[in-house]
């Protein structure tokens, strides 16, 4: 009789599993069955926003429900990031990644409270795109060639103007580290005043993502002598890379890409990895990043994470040889 009990209680058990394995298996195979939770880690407006909501746009449509942004900014992107991995790894929440929050914070912060590797699944990458290094026109600089003559003739008597830790900023760093120049950093709280005292001729020279200097690089009120990228920038197909002007390697690129916390179903996360690289092919976002200079990277979660660990060494390893601190 024992042994009959047993066996009545295992077959018990065997059943509600089998049932609780099989709403599972429905619920990952009907996903999404719900709208879906996109936290960008940025305020509303700026390149992060703008692409987090047209990756948004374009998995609405595939996927049929809704992907809503939700903007969650502070201390360059970290806190929404945290945020959004304290959430349920469900595949409701995709959460965009990028270089601030994903490279550039781990060198500032050493008690990050997330890991940019451990801690994600990293689907595909959405961007990217280059600094531009751009002087003002009254400045005799036309080349990388003329900056780095100068600076190194003249140590700490060239300005620049930065944002802390934005991509500009570690752009800049690189650049002075790879070339062996000393130049004189101005602090700026945001993008938008740093830009009006370029324009202004207070500052000579910055680093600036390449779709916010077009309209002015356009306008001759300010001249371009090097991308950051590897390759030359199509919208500004004249202006030489500074690989190009002899720093071979050099590359410092604005980027983002979309994520969810580890732990999320592997049938859920083959749905929305083929779905990005599918919405990323779609003619409505080729044409909208090709109009402001941004490159459809490789799609993939292979290729993004792989990605992903090399820039978070690259900018750690800046980060530590140029002692920037956290504000």
């Amino acid at each position: 009789m024992p042994n009959r009990r047993l066996s009545l209680v295992q077959s018990v058990f065997y059943a509600m599993f089998i049932v609780a394995f099989s709403a599972v298996s429905w619920a990952q195979s009907d996903y999404p069955s719900k709208p879906v939770k996109v936290i960008v880690a940025f305020p509303p407006g700026g390149t992060s926003d703008v692409m987090g909501r047209m990756v948004a746009e374009e998995l609405s449509k595939q996927l049929k429900q809704p992907f809503v942004v939700e903007n969650i900014g502070g201390v360059g992107g970290a806190i929404g990031t945290e945020r959004g991995l304290r959430l349920p790894a469900d595949g409701y929440t995709l959460i965009q990644t990028g270089v601030g929050q994903n490279a550039v914070a781990h060198g500032l912060d050493p008690n990050l409270r997330y890991n940019s590797m451990s801690d994600f699944i990293h689907l595909s990458q959405v961007h990217s795109g280059p600094n531009v290094l751009v002087v003002h026109p009254a400045t005799p600089y036309k080349s990388v060639a003329d900056v780095v003559d100068y600076a190194k003739k003249n140590p700490g008597k060239l300005d620049y103007g930065f944002t802390h830790a934005a991509s500009g900023h570690m752009a800049m760093e690189l650049f002075k580290q790879t070339a062996g120049i000393e130049l004189t950093g101005i602090p700026y709280k945001g993008g938008g005043p740093m830009l009006t005292d370029l324009l202004g001729g207070t500052i000579p020279m910055m680093f600036i993502n390449q779709d916010a200097a077009l309209p002015h690089v356009r306008a001759g009120k300010m001249r371009a002598i090097a991308v950051s990228s590897a390759a030359r920038n199509p919208l500004y197909p004249d202006v030489p890379t500074i690989a190009e002007a002899g720093y071979k390697g050099f590359e410092a690129l604005s980027w983002s890409g979309m994520s969810v916390a580890k732990g999320t179903p592997q049938a859920v996360v083959d749905k929305l990895e083929a779905a990005i690289a599918q919405a990323m092919q779609s003619d409505a976002i080729r044409q909208r990043m090709n109009s402001v200079g941004f490159v459809v990277p490789p799609q993939g979660s292979k290729h993004y994470t792989a990605f992903v660990k090399s820039e978070l060494d690259t900018w750690v390893r800046v980060i530590k040889t140029a002692g920037i601190k956290p504000e």
